[in-house]
């Protein structure tokens, strides 16, 4: 029998995840994020660069009151808060297909309890600055003939596979 939403127990994992978007203007792929940020208990989404409208009503249909719950702020400079994130700890990985890139899934989670998260914009990605200003830049195993996939879609794979473990 299908639960109802009254009947739902969330789960609980032990990671303090952060995610950062660096240029994300998409009211739809934001709401998604917004939503996929409460079903993985992301602490907050920080929006650095350019930032959706908030107050979009793509964006609130997507994200299903969601942007009222998950806690979000901009940001001027993502360089400014990945170093507040490194000072607190965190373990900062983009998720970008590069030549040096890793397998999200080859990731050992276990061990990393603070994870600032760095996705970016729609077309372009990660930019080269951000990149090497990150600890680590993973990649999700891909076996289609095209080489990305929608950032909210590939931002909730990442979320599955840092809270799995």
């Amino acid at each position: 029998m299908q639960l109802a939403h009254t009947h739902h127990q969330p789960a609980t994992h032990n990671k303090k995840i952060i995610l950062i978007c660096e240029h994300i203007t998409s009211p739809a792929n934001a709401g998604s994020i917004f939503r996929l940020a409460d079903a993985f208990g992301i602490q907050e989404i920080i929006f650095c660069g350019n930032q959706p409208e908030i107050k979009s009503s793509r964006l609130r249909k997507t994200a299903r009151n969601t942007e009222k719950t998950v806690p979000f702020r901009a940001s001027e400079s993502i360089k400014n808060t990945l170093r507040e994130l490194h000072n607190l700890s965190f373990t900062s990985i983009a998720l970008e297909i590069t030549s040096d890139s890793v397998a999200l899934s080859n990731i050992d989670f276990t061990a990393i309890h603070k994870v600032a998260l760095v996705i970016g914009a729609e077309r372009l990605g990660v930019t080269q600055q951000t990149l090497e200003q990150c600890h680590k830049i993973a990649h999700i195993n891909m076996y289609g003939k095209n080489s990305s996939m929608n950032v909210a879609q590939a931002t909730g794979i990442a979320f599955y596979e840092l809270t799995r473990s």
